[in-house]
């Protein structure tokens, strides 16, 4: 078939121009020359539409708009990074690891080095060399899928080149936009100005419409995956093979001096370099290295975020205003006459509490040195020069509800008590319908906003008054979504009690905590009705979580919120009381795909045992419980002679 043919060869035209241009910024092609083939390409597809494949050169200019984005949950998670500051701290890192590995003083680890971006997480998946999904950070395990989104750049390609892996291949990187194409954006822009490239970068790949996202400049490079490779050398050696980009300035370090003399020279350069960049990000270049150092909780071992020093500028403080936090913290923030730094415009500081105040004598009217280090919020240094005002007056009342304000002993921040109170409202239903808590599918951040400003929302038990009727007319709210949400609320009712109390967002009580006191009281009419001296009696529960559950629980508006949540049918299920089990003492981990049941239902039912469930293996783990596609956990748990289970040896020690 001819058309078949053309439509073969144009796109092999274009995807070889879109390489060329885009990562090897080499161009074959003029503009006029491009759009030639492409208007080519798109008549032959619009005659022959089972010719358009997904990853067509056409198809990156977005598809129609998406109701709702999508999650995505990872197998293997998207870690963050711990940082340093300064020689010193890198120095102790590089000691640490040293130590770790059981090297001598003398032995040299070699690094792998490049700028640390300041964009926004991406990770693309490849099947056989195809691109099949987009999907950003999120928690790390889940994102939000922007398959769609992703498309429309063009330094992602739609298919590698070369000898391709079989099978899945994940790879994460940045996606930023370019200065020079930032500035040109905001000049054209006629419904906002953006603050910084990192904010336009991460909006754009979020939006709903993917063609708003195809006409946003976002650029993409490739810095790690979720696969073994030699080295990470060889890994940016394979992506320049596939055809996906990577930073320039990326490059080995034999030795730890010689990252110390690349930062520094990364410092100098980098007003010169295109896009913005907060620091220098520094890798164990081995990946059988990286193995053995393996991770904490929340970051790499083997990897560490050298920040570049803070940008300071100095402005003038207009006034000292009062912000309530989710826990009811009232946190004085400073209100600044807005001044550029380091890319952002800078108009809101953190004071953090009294006594940051009174150590800076800081007052409204005075110059101030603000700083910005990084992702960082914004400080206030020190004051410059004077005002001449009137020392700040701590609230004695919350600014929104106007109950009295406690602070309790010890203590440098002043709190709202009211669980009702409107400021504290969206934080309270954000955290009650996480994951961890109450697990209410479609209640997101943007439908609580909108909640709560039509006033649909004015405390946790408002949710369970909701109907698809109302919740249909809000924005981006269809009939469909509106009564999945409002299912999702029903079967809510009868969750679990630990994540019921753990959505209250008692202060000081989290997961554990909760599981805790709901495995010891068994309801929560006995944790309501427990005595501080009754609740010091638990293991593990001390004074700091006594002392606030009692607060909590002995407060009106508390038990008000209480009440109406049972009138609306709210009935936590009672975990059975336990006095110690047959699994005391075992420290567990978790790790692999469980058939027969969740991972969080088996945690729970290790945990009504009497087991710690942990998320790495120490050697403090007892048990491994390895479930299908078990990783490095597994290998490690074999390595310190850990007992390991399957899951059928699971279900047998579960009863």
């Amino acid at each position: 078939m001819k058309a078949a043919k053309r439509h073969a060869e144009l796109c092999a035209i274009l995807e070889e121009a879109n390489y060329r241009y885009y990562v090897l910024d080499d161009p074959t092609l003029s503009d006029i020359e491009y759009d030639e083939y492409l208007r080519e390409l798109e008549a032959i597809e619009a005659e022959h539409p089972k010719l358009v494949t997904p990853d067509s050169p056409t198809q990156r200019v977005g598809a129609e708009p998406l109701p709702h984005l999508d999650t995505y949950t990872r197998k293997t998670p998207m870690l963050s990074m711990a940082n340093v500051t300064n020689p010193a701290e890198f120095q102790e890192w590089v000691e640490g690891l040293r130590n770790f590995l059981g090297m001598e003083e003398t032995d040299e680890i070699r690094f792998f080095c490049e700028p640390k971006i300041d964009g926004t997480g991406l990770e693309v998946i490849y099947r056989d060399g195809r691109f099949v999904t987009g999907a950003t950070r999120g928690d790390g395990t889940t994102g939000e899928d922007v398959t769609a989104q992703t498309k429309t750049i063009h330094s992602v390609p739609m298919k590698l080149r070369g000898k391709v892996p079989k099978g899945e291949l994940s790879v994460r990187g940045e996606v930023f936009i370019a200065k020079a194409d930032f500035e040109a954006f905001n000049k054209q822009s006629v419904d906002r100005v953006f603050a910084n490239p990192r904010n336009l970068a991460a909006g754009s790949l979020r939006m709903l419409d993917p063609r708003t996202t195809a006409e946003r400049p976002l650029d993409f490079y490739a810095h790690s995956a979720a696969h073994e490779f030699p080295s990470q050398e060889a890994f940016y050696a394979s992506c320049r093979d596939w055809g996906l980009r990577t930073s320039p300035l990326a490059q080995p370090c034999e030795t730890a001096a010689d990252v110390e003399a690349l930062y520094d020279t990364l410092v100098a350069q980098r007003d010169e370099i295109p896009y913005e960049i907060d620091g220098m990000v520094v890798k164990v270049d081995s990946f059988a290295l990286q193995q053995r150092l393996g991770q904490r909780s929340r970051s790499p071992r083997w990897a560490i975020a050298w920040k570049f020093p803070p940008v300071q500028r100095t402005t003038k403080l207009l006034s000292i205003d009062v912000q309530v936090g989710r826990t009811g913290a009232l946190t004085p923030v400073a209100r600044l006459e807005p001044v550029p730094i380091a890319g952002v415009t800078v108009s809101n500081a953190t004071l953090h509490n009294l006594d940051e105040i009174e150590r800076l004598g800081v007052r409204p009217g005075d110059r101030v040195l603000v700083e910005r280090a990084g992702d960082v919020i914004p400080k206030i240094v020190k004051v410059t020069k004077s005002g001449g005002g009137k020392a700040w007056e701590p609230p004695t009342h919350c600014p929104v509800c106007g109950t009295e304000a406690e602070r309790d002993e010890g203590e440098v921040v002043s709190r709202c008590p009211n669980v009702a109170c409107p400021a504290q409202l969206e934080g309270h239903l954000r955290h009650y319908a996480a994951r961890g808590a109450m697990d209410i599918e479609g209640l997101g951040a943007k439908l609580i906003t909108q909640l709560v400003e039509k006033e649909m929302v004015r405390d946790l038990a408002d949710l369970y008054a909701l109907t698809a009727e109302q919740l249909s007319e809000l924005e981006r709210m269809g009939e469909k979504s509106a009564t999945n949400l409002v299912a999702a609320l029903a079967a809510s009712r009868t969750r679990p009690l630990p994540r019921f109390l753990n959505g209250l967002g008692i202060r000081h009580v989290g997961e554990r905590s909760s599981e805790i006191l709901a495995q010891r009281f068994g309801t929560l009419d006995a944790i309501v009705a427990a005595t501080e001296e009754e609740l010091l009696d638990v293991d593990e529960i001390g004074p700091e979580v006594a002392e606030s559950l009692r607060g909590f629980f002995s407060r009106p508006q508390n038990l008000e919120v209480l009440r109406r949540l049972e009138q609306a049918g709210l009935d936590p299920q009672p975990v059975e009381a336990v006095e110690g089990g047959k699994l005391d003492g075992e420290v567990v981990v978790l790790t692999g795909t469980l058939s027969g049941m969740t991972r969080d239902e088996a945690k729970a039912r290790l945990q009504a045992l009497g087991a710690s469930v942990g998320s790495s293996v120490t050697k403090k783990t007892t048990m491994l419980v390895a479930g299908e596609k078990a990783g490095s956990k597994l290998k490690k748990a074999k390595e310190l002679e850990i007992r390991i289970l399957d899951e059928d040896a699971l279900l047998e020690l579960l009863g």
